[in-house]
């Protein structure tokens, strides 16, 4: 269980918001997707109507610890200004003097937004000296950026640890979904891993078997799996260096005392990645995919077989695109099994995360992605959680886990 910020008093308190403003850019500089900042509006307003003194952190890009003027985060500060219809007063720093009077004379009510907190090398290094700067601008922390909470920064725990800290109500709730889907679950319980990389989604993949009563594998990453097995996979993409990773998933799955790996039985494979190529369906049961041709989506076949599985799930955890969704002619396969998830007529718990994920769901359209009971933008976040491993911004909000801040320190500091 979490300590939510619902259930503090925020009275007149200055108020440390962790939020993930890295939204995308267009070439011209402006923001192509604000998404990412309606997702924290929930919180914001909150502590707004409750009379809080709101001071909003994020990062936007990789400026790697030094200031890059196309990075300043002005144009969030407009954007989330026009999103609630009110101003949020950004400054241009994030600690020292000039920032300690703004937050002093922040009236209740009011929100304020400190520079890119990436543009200090303290932040990603989790400073101590650096985080203390950060904690003497709040008398409360909140945490309401989960897609940024698998990271120890200076920001999502350094100061975590001087405050009293919260989970913001955003946080609170992707936490709740995947609890309930990894720690809980209604059965069967079934979760889909696509994308291109299966170096990034292994120990997912590995961790979620122990769990789950399916696990299905799609996209680029199966591809490196169906090599392991011996499957001739052309020339589709394929991490050389976890093939003995994958041998051991195809091991532990054929010892049968966890869940069933299912692959895919046909792919949709062509010789170039545009939408005018001439596909192909390979029936992998009965041959591979030609050297001159790459696997681009899975087949009719594994939608097929995909579906029946989808159709008997009371849970669903979606992580990564089964083709290259990008080029339509590759997308069939994302779209359908987002179609079957969002269809499920059962009262099923569904969530879908990661960035090609959404984009994928976006393509199957607005009934299907309004079909899933959440999702979520953390992707690099949710890939840490179904790991099973511990992600010390969360834990230390737990009300039982390691999360006594050093308030009484952090004040003899200053």
């Amino acid at each position: 269980m979490l300590r939510v910020i619902d259930k503090a008093d925020v009275k007149g308190k200055r108020i440390l918001v962790r939020v993930d403003y890295n939204v995308p850019l267009n070439k011209g500089g402006s923001i192509s997707n604000d998404e990412r900042i309606r997702e924290s509006l929930e919180t914001i307003r909150y502590l707004v109507k409750k009379k809080g003194r709101v001071i909003l952190i994020s990062h936007l890009g990789r400026p790697d610890g030094r200031v890059v003027e196309e990075l300043r985060l002005d144009r969030v500060a407009e954007r989330l200004s026009r999103l609630i219809h009110m101003p949020a007063r950004k400054i241009d720093t994030s600690i020292g003097r000039e920032a300690e009077e703004a937050a002093a004379s922040l009236k209740p009510g009011s929100i304020m937004m400190l520079e890119n907190i990436r543009f200090y090398p303290g932040e990603e290094e989790n400073d101590k000296a650096f985080s203390s700067g950060l904690a003497r601008l709040g008398d409360i922390y909140v945490n309401d950026a989960f897609s940024v909470s698998h990271r120890s920064h200076a920001s999502t725990l350094g100061v975590a640890r001087l405050l009293p800290g919260y989970a913001g109500l955003q946080l609170a709730r992707e936490v709740g979904f995947l609890s309930r889907a990894v720690e809980n679950p209604k059965r069967p319980l079934m979760v889909i891993m696509g994308g291109s990389k299966i170096s990034d989604k292994i120990k997912a993949i590995e961790h979620m078997m122990g769990i789950a009563d399916y696990v299905l594998l799609g996209g680029a990453l199966a591809n490196t799996v169906l090599k392991a097995a011996g499957k001739g996979v052309g020339k589709s993409l394929v991490e050389e260096s976890a093939i003995d990773c994958a041998k051991g998933i195809l091991e532990k799955a054929s010892r049968g005392s966890c869940a069933r790996l299912v692959l895919p039985l046909d792919l949709s494979a062509a010789t170039r990645a545009e939408a005018d190529a001439e596909v192909k369906t390979i029936n992998l049961e009965t041959s591979s995919i030609p050297k001159g041709m790459m696997s681009l989506d899975i087949g009719p076949e594994t939608v097929k077989l995909f579906s029946s599985i989808i159709k008997k799930a009371k849970t669903v955890i979606w992580n990564g695109p089964v083709g290259m969704f990008e080029i339509d002619p590759f997308a069939r396969g994302s779209i359908a099994i987002a179609k079957a998830i969002a269809s499920l007529k059962v009262k099923a718990l569904t969530i879908a995360g990661g960035g090609e994920t959404i984009a994928a769901l976006a393509k199957a359209g607005k009934k299907a992605e309004k079909g899933f009971t959440h999702i979520s933008t953390g992707g690099g976040a949710m890939l840490t959680f179904l790991e099973g491993a511990e992600m010390p911004p969360i834990s230390i909000l737990s009300l039982t886990g390691k999360g006594e801040h050093d308030v009484d320190n952090h004040q003899r500091q200053e």
